[in-house]
């Protein structure tokens, strides 16, 4: 159940009666019109615009008017306690405590899919993470793009869309050459060579195991050879290489992949995609042959001014115009980029979202203005960028990696705080944020680390259902209770009510973490409702009647039981999504 979509449809049908009465026009636009939680809970449960967005359909010109006329509609409908006109013409609700108790009946009804929603009607969307250069293992960048891209592909999932994740092999470029050379310098290692890595190769130790795979291979062939007798073979051995290294990582944080699809099947055997999708746009005036201005600060005499093939990129919304064809003759990675988002297009998917790192932020709007005139402005592209992570160790920055040579390995950091710490604990940032990672501070058992504030929840609902309650009542277990037959009117207090509030929320949470592609929010509703938890646990602490078990009411241990339960699915549900296994016991 999605409260606000609840009472949004309550509200429409009372707009509806007045369009009956002839206060509202038939012509009327719900466009605009909000239903949401009040800032300020003073203010009730629900707040709406309707009557400032609708009073142009009406006769009224003071919207509060309109707002009065509503109100009448809506004082009769049981679930609301009382309704308010605030300001120009705001209409909060406040809802009564029966409506709030069906949250917990809801709950227990649909456990597994209770806040999943149908918003998606199954369209398909291609959300396209990580994507590394297959050139070495993930390091800790990447692993928040990862992190991020699966977990917004399980809410968009949840949320009722079809979602493909895909990863795209950057195979084709001048990158996977420098590999394979690196990979040599490694075969001949593994020959018994001294080696000296030059700068502009990959110094890593990942590469030490590649180099003898190669030598075992191939044994002294390619020794003393000329580059061209092995270079293709050494790339593709590479690149399969650290594909495999590549995966591996992902899997250590259970992340899997749709689609793989590689770069240069755009451009192999007889295929040429890439060229024509360039003569396709030029077909309808959009690629043409011209010269760039200068970059700006760029001194006109170390300027190349010379005729290019370009993307009519302005006429779409980019600053500038975009080559496609290098000066050797080669693509750029942009008429590559084109080629692969036509690809997606022609596959189906309208919608795209490309999840990439800090640094490729500068080439938003030229792929955005690519896939509009690529799609004819039939498709969506929304571009997330995932901003960096700064490394500390109990306060101190933290930037050694051996294997990698130059940066810390995703590995190295799931492989010392575990998994769901990683998952967890990337997602509590927006994703466009800086990230503070500190190794100590994120295994810490304290209220200000938010991974263990959720877990220590869930944990505590599932030691009140399953160590205390036989402890106390070994007679009663919870999967015996008659959930037709509790009485649900005896969770009244302030507190319970607020839990029941907060739970009630997660439908309205998924569909807003999906509609903005952020899935952050579900990791800060998730800390929202473990306070919420917390906070009740802790005064029944203090105050005997708000325990959650009683050996003389079993009417009451009954309701509390199904309240505790409720949260505990609530909770279990968020952490699935953010790709985080619920903990029973904290140790």
């Amino acid at each position: 159940m999605n409260v606000f979509s609840h009472f949004e449809s309550i509200i429409l049908d009372a707009v509806k009666q007045l369009q009956a009465d002839g206060v509202v026009s038939d012509d009327m636009v719900w466009k605009g019109v909000s239903i949401e939680a009040p800032r300020d809970k003073s203010h009730g449960d629900i707040a709406t615009n309707v009557a400032m967005v609708l009073k142009r359909f009406s006769d009224f010109k003071n919207p509060r008017d309109l707002a009065q006329k509503i109100i009448e509609k809506l004082e009769s409908q049981e679930e609301i306690d009382k309704v308010e006109i605030a300001g120009p013409g705001f209409i909060n609700l406040s809802i009564g405590n029966a409506f709030w108790h069906k949250i917990i009946s809801a709950v227990l009804a649909n456990p597994k899919d209770y806040g999943r929603s149908t918003l998606g009607a199954q369209e398909k969307v291609n959300l396209e993470f990580v994507s590394a250069n297959p050139t070495g293992p993930m390091h800790v960048g990447h692993c928040r793009g990862a992190i991020f891209g699966d977990a917004l592909a399980k809410v968009l999932d949840f949320a009722g869309f079809d979602v493909t994740k895909e990863y795209y092999i950057n195979d084709a470029g001048n990158q996977v050459k420098v590999l394979a050379r690196s990979a040599y310098l490694r075969y001949q290692e593994a020959a018994g060579r001294e080696i000296t890595i030059p700068e502009g190769l990959y110094p890593g130790d990942y590469l030490k195991p590649v180099g003898l795979a190669l030598f075992e291979k191939y044994g002294d062939q390619f020794l003393d050879k000329d580059e061209s007798a092995w270079i293709d073979g050494f790339k593709d051995f590479s690149i399969d290489a650290m594909m495999d290294m590549i995966r591996d990582d992902l899997k250590a944080l259970n992340i899997e992949f749709d689609v793989y699809f590689s770069e240069r099947s755009l451009i192999q055997g007889d295929k040429d995609i890439v060229r024509e999708t360039i003569e396709n746009l030029r077909s309808r005036g959009i690629v043409e042959e011209g010269v760039l201005p200068p970059p700006k600060g760029k001194l006109l005499e170390d300027w190349d001014e010379r005729e290019q093939t370009l993307f009519k990129a302005t006429d779409y919304g980019d600053d500038v115009d975009r080559a496609l064809v290098k000066s050797d003759g080669t693509y750029t990675y942009f008429a590559s980029d084109m080629a692969y988002h036509q690809n997606k297009f022609d596959r189906g998917f309208h919608k795209m979202i490309d999840v990439w790192g800090a640094d490729h932020s500068g080439y938003i709007k030229r792929m955005k203005a690519a896939v509009t005139a690529l799609s004819h402005d039939k498709g969506v592209l929304d571009v997330k960028i995932c901003q960096l992570v700064n490394l500390f160790r109990n306060g101190q920055p933290f930037k050694m990696s051996k294997r990698a040579g130059t940066f810390v390995t995703l590995r190295e950091v799931v492989d010392e705080v575990g998994k769901d710490v990683v998952r967890f604990m990337m997602l509590y940032r927006k994703n466009d944020a800086p990230l503070d990672f500190d190794f100590a501070k994120v295994i810490e058992q304290k209220k200000e680390n938010p991974v263990f504030y959720v877990q220590y929840a869930y944990a505590r609902t599932q030691s009140v259902l399953f160590r205390k309650l036989p402890e106390i009542l070994p007679d009663m277990s919870f999967d015996k209770i008659d959930l037709s037959k509790v009485n649900l009117s005896l969770l009244d207090d302030e507190a319970e009510i607020n839990l029941m509030k907060r739970l009630a929320q997660y439908g309205k949470t998924i569909e807003s973490a999906a509609l903005t592609h952020e899935p952050h929010r579900i990791a800060f509703y998730l800390n929202k409702l473990a306070s919420d938890f917390h906070s009740l646990y802790n005064k029944g602490t203090d105050i005997p009647h708000l325990r959650f078990i009683f050996e003389d009411n079993i009417e009451l241990t009954a309701a509390r039981l199904c309240m505790v339960n409720a949260t505990a699915i609530v909770i279990a549900s968020g952490l699935e999504i953010l790709g985080v296994e619920p903990v029973e016991e904290m140790r």
